[in-house]
């Protein structure tokens, strides 16, 4: 799976570079996307073009190992040319409502996502979006919402929004492991799933490990 993720990657990147000049992507957080970024570093790319976001990230020190952007940095970003005023981490150092406020003028003005990469919780929450939570549908709505009750901890979290997340050229969840088979079996049931309201207009793809089916 994280072979073809990388190929998709590298698909994306190349074709964004070519069309537009630059290439934005968002990073999933967790463990699951760990396998595809240790893959990252050896891609024939241009990093200079490279623009990094990320879909969500935990209310923690920058150098906290509850932080999604850390795993990232270490295996990937800090092996990579990409300037780095290029790599737009989520300053939850700062605070949780602060966070919010720096990331959304940071998106301000930024058009559609060239890739955007998502994981699949076992409840079918991605990013920091949790069934029965805000989940900012409205596409005139925040694309940066404050989470200070998620679920599972840590409890306070940023996330980019359904609507942000859904601006986006292509979307790519990665979803592994047998703990994950119930929740990929409520979405494809069509259940109203957090992972299922991110709709960009081309669609989403789905990646899947074989522990993922029943």
């Amino acid at each position: 799976m994280e072979a073809e993720a990388r190929r998709r990657v590298e698909v994306a990147a190349r074709r964004a570079i070519l069309e537009r000049g630059a290439f934005h992507i968002v990073l999933a957080g967790g463990a699951t996307p760990r396998g595809l970024y240790v893959l990252l570093p050896d891609l024939p790319t241009d990093w200079s073009l490279w623009h990094i976001w990320f879909g969500d990230e935990r209310v923690a020190p920058t150098d906290d190992p509850l932080r999604n952007s850390l795993m990232a940095h270490r295996v990937w970003l800090a092996k990579v040319p990409i300037p780095r005023d290029q790599i737009h981490y989520i300053p939850t150092e700062l605070g949780l409502m602060r966070a919010v406020e720096e990331y959304s003028r940071q998106l301000a003005g930024l058009g559609d996502f060239d890739l955007v990469l998502l994981g699949l919780g076992e409840d079918g929450h991605t990013a920091s979006l949790f069934p029965g939570h805000e989940l900012g549908l409205p596409p005139d709505g925040p694309d940066v919402l404050a989470v200070d009750d998620a679920p599972k901890p840590p409890p306070r979290r940023v996330s980019l929004s359904v609507a942000r997340l859904s601006r986006a050229r292509k979307v790519l969840f990665l979803v592994t492991g047998p703990a994950k088979r119930e929740a990929v079996a409520r979405w494809r049931r069509g259940e109203a799933l957090p992972a299922a309201a991110i709709t960009p207009a081309c669609g989403v793809d789905v990646l899947l490990d074989a522990g993922c089916w029943g």
